[in-house]
């Protein structure tokens, strides 16, 4: 019994070393720019144990992009299922969401370009959907659009709005650090008072009857 549970605990630190090792290759190289060996090699496994635990390169790659979208969700419901104003919520998010890109700031690329592949990532899109769709939201703007608190726009444009303020920032960190001369310090100074123009610039365009 004592030897069944370590190699149990052995076997379960393994895979867990493998899915960090895939999360790190799979971040900086794609689905297709990698291998299994790749990921094999970085978790200082052979190719058999990547198999073994978990069938094959689109198994793992599949298990790694759904917990990136997990991650990339949890900070829209958790702010939109609370109890602020709808104002507070989108400040707060936008807060959130700068914070998120700064832990994370690879994710943006990596989601867009695995969206974007040409046999695309198979996954449960509607499982996102209403998972934001049930703290609410959208019903509160609705709502909020009726009785003249909130711009009428399609909702479909605001997540477009805060997504390109947000993240094209982040994304793009490189190649405006050369354009305006600036260190990685400098950038990320500036991207701190730069959130603070996004959110303003946002919450005064959707609530314009609150200014």
């Amino acid at each position: 019994m004592w030897r069944q549970k370590i190699k149990v605990k052995k076997d379960t630190s393994t895979e867990d070393k493998i899915r960090e090792a895939a999360r790190q290759v799979f971040l900086a190289k794609g689905f297709d720019g990698c291998t299994s060996r790749e990921i094999a090699n970085a978790a200082g496994e052979n190719v058999a144990l990547v198999n073994y635990y978990f069938r094959s390169k689109s198994q793992l790659f599949k298990i790694i992009f759904e917990a990136a979208m997990d991650d990339f969700i949890l900070s829209m419901v958790q702010v939109f299922g609370s109890d602020k104003t709808l104002e507070e919520k989108m400040r707060i998010f936008i807060e959130h969401e700068y914070a998120f890109l700064e832990k994370h700031p690879e994710l943006p690329s990596f989601i867009l370009n695995e969206m974007n592949r040409e046999e695309g990532c198979t996954m449960d899109h509607q499982k996102y959907f209403l998972k934001v769709a049930e703290t609410g939201i959208f019903e509160e703007c609705f709502k909020a659009q009726e009785e003249g608190r909130m711009r009428s726009i399609s909702l479909s444009s605001i997540p477009l709005l805060i997504m390109s303020n947000c993240h094209y920032p982040v994304m793009a960190k490189n190649m405006l650090m050369q354009l305006h001369g600036m260190t990685s310090t400098e950038y990320d100074d500036n991207l701190n008072l730069h959130k603070k123009l996004v959110s303003d610039m946002l919450v005064n365009f959707l609530f314009p009857q609150s200014n």
